[in-house]
């Protein structure tokens, strides 16, 4: 019993700390999905091109780019949802449902994630070869979930889940690292506004934030072996 409370002690805190993280990053995507929007639609609506090359892109192919953000969004807001056991013990047939929407638009933006490093990736070959991996990765964790839940496989099937959606809010961090990044060229090395962010430092950026959230999905799971907890 002194154990069992002992670790709930740690658990908690532990727990919360993850979900303010958790929420900060779901923040960022949301601010840069907004932005995104702001800055590409009324190009698009006028079919004129944008200055900022980066947009020039997502102006260009708006179908392509957008059928990966909006079912990435839904899926990063309703994935906390959906790992949370509270949510599951309480709601368990809506956790079903849920579950089926959010896996469907998991797949298509992690499909069109992998399209899109390739087809324009503004970062080059570090940042195509970056979503290659990760964007494959992401979708090997929703097949290996999917195919865990139909065999009864619960467990398997959530820990498979916490991978997947580690890696998917890893676009937030992709974010931060282009901030750091950009704020060292500017103050360091004196570079305008104009050349913000170097593409070079944008493929890297795609390397660091994925990977490190890959890690810390793994490093959860040792963690919180009992995910049911």
């Amino acid at each position: 019993m002194v154990q069992t409370a002992r670790g709930d002690s740690t658990t908690r805190p532990r727990g919360r700390t993850v979900g303010i993280v958790l929420a900060v990053l779901t923040t960022i995507v949301l601010v840069f999905f907004a932005r995104r929007i702001v800055t590409d639609w009324p190009s698009i609506v006028a079919g004129t091109v944008p200055d900022d090359d980066l947009a020039e892109k997502y102006v260009a192919h708006p179908w392509l780019a957008y059928g990966h953000m909006v079912p990435g969004v839904v899926y990063l807001l309703g994935a906390p949802l959906q790992l949370s056991h509270r949510f599951r013990s309480r709601h368990y047939e809506l956790h079903r449902r849920l579950g089926r929407v959010l896996l469907g638009c998991a797949l298509l933006s992690g499909a069109l994630a992998v399209v899109l490093g390739f087809v324009f990736a503004w970062g080059g070959r570090a940042e195509s070869l970056a979503t290659l991996l990760f964007g494959g990765w992401f979708l090997v964790c929703l097949v290996r979930a999917f195919r865990a839940i139909r065999a009864g496989r619960v467990p398997e099937h959530r820990r498979w889940m916490v991978r997947a959606y580690a890696v998917g809010i890893g676009i937030a961090t992709i974010r931060l690292w282009v901030g750091i990044f950009t704020g060292i060229q500017l103050g360091l090395l004196g570079m305008s506004d104009e050349t913000m962010p170097a593409r070079s430092t944008f493929g890297l950026a795609f390397w660091l934030g994925l990977g490190m959230h890959v890690v810390a999905g793994e490093w959860w799971l040792r963690r919180t072996p009992d995910l049911d907890g």
